[in-house]
Formats: structure tokens, C-alpha cells, sequence
């Protein structure tokens, strides 16, 4: 496997990046087009990820306009905002009849256009313009798309060839009401879009991965299902790979260990497409000179610039579960950037509350969730789990809404809402109607929810108001649990919400806007937790030391400004799975009682 060099792309004008959250697909392509622009090309780097952290990155403010990178000559970046994105597709939806229709039908389409549902067809349809628009396309040698983790962007691509099967079969009409006002203005403009997505010559996919079995099996997932839908040009790129390691540290040797045998083990599925490497790195990749540094050998750090904790207290885990139990939760969310370590974190609170003698549900609306991998078939009696399968939702909601259509609805009628059903935006309300399903459990158990990576949790939050008044309209009446859902969600004595972050850059920054976006909806963060800390470990291996020191200044920032209640899980040697593993690692005898 050779090392990565962005300049193999060239030639190819569209670039998308893609993988697991957190493998570090915002570092790879903007390192790449940094390369590519330093090698006299012109270069557009865009963000589709509703959860986009590139303005972190270069340290600087984006919109969803090109904006020239100072220091870069010809590189320019872009954000598609998706709550920007919405009031323009708003905008442009309900403009040209405020003046021709009452105030009561124009605000009745305002709240057709409320939902989450607007929120991603308007970001699709920003991403659309850029690939079918020849004044964007001309001026660039290379559009690259930092893509939102895997489930975001398999939904994303595979928006134009659903949408345009939707059109094609559409004859009642439905695509003219609501989010899917004026689609069918846009049919060729989705056709085109099909056509550069599976065009070889024009379009390739770069797979991120971390050199992990979970991420690696992700890679995998996402690279048959775009094969499919005619995305067959990819490559994969192996991120964070430790060269060597120091014999007799434990934390070193199990790290390069665990990273060769994942490699060993690479699925099958990746076998046939070209693969590089990117060696694991102890800086943080933000700023210009560190992008340029990710290609050549890595450097050491002046250690005059390490931070000071001293001082400074974080809680073992176990503090931070005896709080939750204290306090009565009932509604727990685990949230933060994708590969951080929700699930791992959902599952350790789940046994120790569960231990304590809580009757707790665990659950995750994650459509990449390895949950279940997390234990091994033995449960405590106190345990549940589940997920909530987006596919299962669809069609139980379908059925749901077209059995009860029967009793009232003529045959075209009934003709007109089957077709609605089989729009992209339904996946939305299902799973929607089904989160608040589960939390409504909270009544009887502790519920405890593995979230989806940050862009999606808060377009799912978001949803709760637009979408009791979609639900009501659409069906008539309301579930009890979504009436109850927001307010519960905003009672700080009845849930908790965990915000789980990496001692990096990037995962910082960006939960630190979940947080801040979370309180704009009032709802209050309990508890931080950095997870996977080399810091909280004793390695004395040069590069990982290098990179524990360098996790002070995050664990500082945390700590003094963001929350004051910090637990922190060290980097483990060894794999954590099973109850009654958790049990033992992370408890003591008596769980803490």
C-alpha cells in the first residue's frame, strides 16, 4: 500500500470524500485540495455535511458562496448551510404568490415548509446547481465534496436517482405540494446530475477510513451501495496508520497490533480498488502549514508549547453515572461528531445504570449503529435494546397511514397518498414518529438514546415542532408521544444529555456548536466526556506521547469553557465488549451504590 498523493486525482473534475464519522474525511480533502492548488490547479472545496466543520479547519467564515482561501492561490470554499439553503428553496417556493394569494394560504405553505424534509431537499438542491451549473463548473479544475458521514451521503447521492424515478412515475400531481413544490421544473437538472455521479471520467469516490474494523466494514457498505446506484470509480484511503511502535509499551504495541490486524482483515469488498495511506499524526489538522505538513514525514512538536491541566479534575466515568442515577434520569442522550465514541459511551451508562437496578432501554437512531455489537447476547435482566431501522419505520408508517386512508378516501385518493408516501421525505417522518415512540418509554424505564452523528441528531430535534403539525395534518390527530416529546426533551430533571468528543481539534469545535445550538432550542448539556484519551494513558511511545500532550490544550478548553462536569475514558488496549466486561472494566464490585 503506498502512501496517498493527492496529484494521482488529477484529470478527474469531481471529487467526493467520503466515510465513517470521524476517519477524517474533512482533513483528507482539504489537505488534498490544498495539494491541488498548490499544484496550479483551480480548486473548489465544498461541504454537503449539515454538521460541516471546514470553517474550523482554515479558521475562517464560510457561506455557500466560493470564498478565495487567503494564502492559497486558487483554492476557493464553499458550505452548503442546509437552515440557509431551506429559506432560500423557502423563498423561491412561496415568493411569487405573497401577493397573489391570502395571508392564510401563504402561511399555510410556510408550514408545509417547515420540516426538516425542506432542510434536505434544499441542500440536494444546492448540490445539484453545483454539479449541473457550467459558469460554476468552467471555472474550476476540481469541485471536491467534503461529505457528511457515510448514512448522510449515501442518502445525499442517491437523492437524484430517487427523486427522479419519484418524478417520472408521478401522475396525481403530489410533487406540487409542500417540500416538493417545483421538482418537476428541475427534472433535467436531476438527470444531469445522475449522469455526472456514475460518468468515471468525471466523477470519483474516496473512501476514509480509519484503520478499524468498524470503519473499514463501513467503507465497505458504502462503496457497494453507491456501486449500485452507478458510482463505480473509487478509491480508499487508509487515515491514521502507526508506522512503528516502541516494544514494551503496552498502549503502542496494542495500537499497531489493532491497526495490522484490521488491515490484515480488510473485507472483501475492498479489495479491488486502489489503496493508499496517510500515517497517523500527533498535530492537529487546522490551519494552512499543518494541511501541507499531512503529506510530507511527520514532524516532531516544540513541547514548550504543550498546555497546563494542573489544577484541572475530570471525573472517571463511573462519577459521572452515579450523577445520572442521583439525579433521576429518565431521557439520556449520548451526542457529539460521528466517531467519537457514542456507542461505546450509550452502552457503558446503560450497565451502570442498569447495574444500579434501573430498568433501562437503550437504542440508537444512528443508520450506521454497531450497538449490537457491543454485547455479546448476554443482557442483564434490567437491559433492553433496539434500533430504530429507517426501512422498517417507512413501512410500518405506509401501511399505518394508507389502512387508515381506506375507511374514507376514494380509489384516486388513495392513488394520490400511496405516491406521496413514496417520496424521499417520508423516511423523515417515520423515523421521527418512532424516536418519539421510544422516548415516550421513559415513562416506565430509563431510556438511553445513541444518537446519530451531529448534523443529523439536531435536524431530528429540529423536527419535533414542524413535524406535530405535519403529522396532525396529514393524519388527523396526534400521538400522545409527540404532543409530550419537546417538552420532555426540555426538562433538564427528566433528561440528560451527554456531549462526547474526541481531545481534538475538529470533534471539539463541532460540539461545541451542538451545544450552544442546543440551548437556542433550551435545552441544557448535563455532562461532557473526552473519550479515548492517549493522555489519560501512560504510553511513552514518541509520536503517541507526542499526541497525548497535545490533547491538554482541548481538555483546557473543555474544562474552563464549555462545562465544568467532564469525565474522562482513556485510549484502551483492550476491546470492552460484553455486560459483564463493561461491568468489571468500569465499575466497581458494588457499581457504586
Amino acid at each position: 500500500m503506498e502512501k496517498f498523493n493527492p496529484l494521482a486525482l488529477e484529470g478527474t473534475p469531481f471529487l467526493f470524500f467520503t466515510g465513517k464519522g470521524g476517519v477524517g474525511k474533512t482533513s483528507t480533502a482539504s489537505a488534498t485540495a490544498i495539494a491541488l492548488a498548490d499544484g496550479n490547479k483551480k480548486v473548489l472545496l465544498v461541504s454537503t455535511d449539515p454538521a460541516s466543520n471546514l470553517q474550523d479547519v482554515f479558521e475562517m467564515e464560510l457561506s455557500n458562496e466560493p470564498t478565495e482561501v487567503k494564502g492559497v492561490k486558487g483554492l476557493s470554499i464553499c458550505n452548503i448551510d442546509p437552515e440557509q439553503a431551506a429559506v432560500s428553496y423557502k423563498n423561491n417556493v412561496i415568493g411569487p404568490y405573497r401577493d397573489k394569494l391570502p395571508e392564510i394560504v401563504i402561511a399555510q405553505m410556510e408550514e408545509q415548509l417547515s420540516g426538516a424534509c425542506t432542510v434536505e431537499i434544499a441542500a440536494f438542491d444546492e448540490f445539484t446547481n453545483l454539479l449541473s451549473n457550467p459558469k460554476i463548473v468552467s471555472n474550476f479544475d476540481h469541485i471536491i465534496f467534503d461529505t457528511a458521514p457515510t448514512g448522510h451521503t449515501l442518502r445525499l447521492l442517491q437523492l437524484p436517482t430517487a427523486w427522479t424515478g419519484y418524478l417520472d412515475e408521478s401522475t396525481h400531481g403530489a410533487s406540487c405540494l409542500g417540500p416538493l413544490s417545483g421538482l418537476d421544473r428541475k427534472k433535467e437538472v436531476y438527470k444531469t446530475t445522475v449522469q455526472v455521479l456514475s460518468d468515471p471520467d468525471q466523477t470519483k469516490l474516496i473512501l476514509v477510513s480509519r484503520p478499524e474494523k468498524f470503519s473499514l466494514d463501513e467503507a465497505e457498505r458504502a462503496s457497494k451501495e453507491l456501486k449500485v446506484i452507478g458510482i463505480k470509480n473509487q478509491v480508499i484511503i487508509i487515515n491514521g496508520i502507526l508506522k512503528g511502535f516502541t516494544k514494551g509499551d503496552r498502549i503502542s504495541e496494542v495500537f499497531h497490533q489493532r491497526q495490522s490486524q484490521s488491515l490484515k482483515n480488510m473485507p472483501i469488498g475492498l479489495n479491488g480498488l486502489s489503496q493508499y495511506f496517510l500515517p497517523f499524526v500527533p498535530y492537529s489538522l487546522t490551519g494552512i502549514s499543518n494541511f501541507r505538513r499531512l503529506f510530507i514525514e511527520t514532524e516532531d512538536i516544540n513541547k514548550n508549547e504543550y498546555t497546563s491541566i494542573e489544577g484541572l479534575n475530570y471525573s472517571p466515568i463511573e462519577e459521572m453515572v452515579k450523577d445520572l442515577h442521583e439525579n433521576n434520569s429518565r431521557v439520556i442522550f449520548t451526542m457529539g461528531k460521528g466517531g467519537v465514541g457514542k456507542t461505546t459511551l450509550a452502552s457503558i451508562i446503560s450497565v451502570g445504570l442498569a447495574d444500579k437496578g434501573k430498568r433501562v432501554h437503550l437504542t440508537t437512531t444512528d443508520p450506521a449503529a454497531h450497538i449490537g455489537n457491543m454485547f455479546d447476547g448476554n443482557l442483564h435482566e434490567n437491559l433492553t435494546i433496539s434500533r430504530i431501522d429507517p426501512e422498517v419505520e417507512v413501512d410500518k408508517y405506509r401501511k399505518e397511514v394508507l389502512e387508515k386512508a381506506k375507511t374514507d378516501m376514494d380509489q384516486d385518493s388513495l392513488s394520490y397518498l400511496e405516491e406521496d408516501l413514496n417520496s424521499p421525505c417520508t423516511e423523515e417522518i417515520a423515523v421521527f414518529r418512532a424516536f418519539a415512540e421510544v422516548v415516550s418509554r421513559s415513562n416506565e424505564e430509563v431510556v438511553i438514546i445513541d444518537t446519530a452523528p451531529t448534523g443529523h441528531t439536531l435536524l431530528l430535534l429540529d423536527a419535533a415542532e414542524s413535524y406535530y403539525k405535519e403529522i396532525k395534518k396529514a393524519k388527523g390527530d396526534v400521538p400522545l408521544s409527540v404532543q409530550q416529546l419537546l417538552p420532555r426533551l426540555r426538562n433538564q430533571y427528566e433528561t440528560s444529555v451527554i456531549i462526547t468528543t474526541l481531545a481534538e481539534a475538529t470533534p471539539v469545535f463541532e460540539a461545541q456548536r451542538l451545544q450552544e445550538d442546543l440551548l437556542r432550542a433550551d435545552i441544557k448539556t448535563s455532562w461532557w466526556v473526552i473519550n479515548q484519551s492517549l493522555y489519560a494513558t501512560e504510553t511513552t511511545d514518541p509520536i503517541l506521547e507526542q499526541k497525548a500532550q497535545a490533547e491538554k490544550i482541548w481538555m483546557k478548553k473543555i474544562k474552563e469553557a464549555l462545562n465544568d462536569k467532564v469525565a474522562l475514558i482513556p485510549w484502551e488496549p483492550e476491546e470492552i465488549i460484553g455486560y459483564k466486561q463493561i461491568q468489571k472494566h468500569y465499575f466497581s464490585d458494588d457499581g457504586g451504590r
